[in-house]
């Protein structure tokens, strides 16, 4: 003996929700794999970037000339 009934529009309002929950799940895969692939794709460019720059000198480090002090007297 059944103490409780769904109506129709109760399963009506259920399937409802379900596809809205899976609605949601399927978009949340779709936002990650989208973020992932951007994120594959900066990380590409950025490695891409540092091989293209070269670290060269502006000029060659000019050399200071030593002088030994004197001690002066008097």
């Amino acid at each position: 003996m059944a103490i409780v009934k769904i109506t129709g529009q109760g399963l009506t309002s259920i399937a409802i929700l379900v596809a809205l929950l899976w609605a949601c799940v399927i978009g949340e895969r779709v936002i990650v794999r989208r973020a992932e692939a951007g994120a594959a794709q900066v990380s590409l460019a950025m490695r891409t970037l540092r091989m293209k720059q070269r670290r060269e000198p502006a000029a060659t480090p000019a050399r200071r000339a030593y002088r030994r002090p004197t001690a002066k007297m008097g």
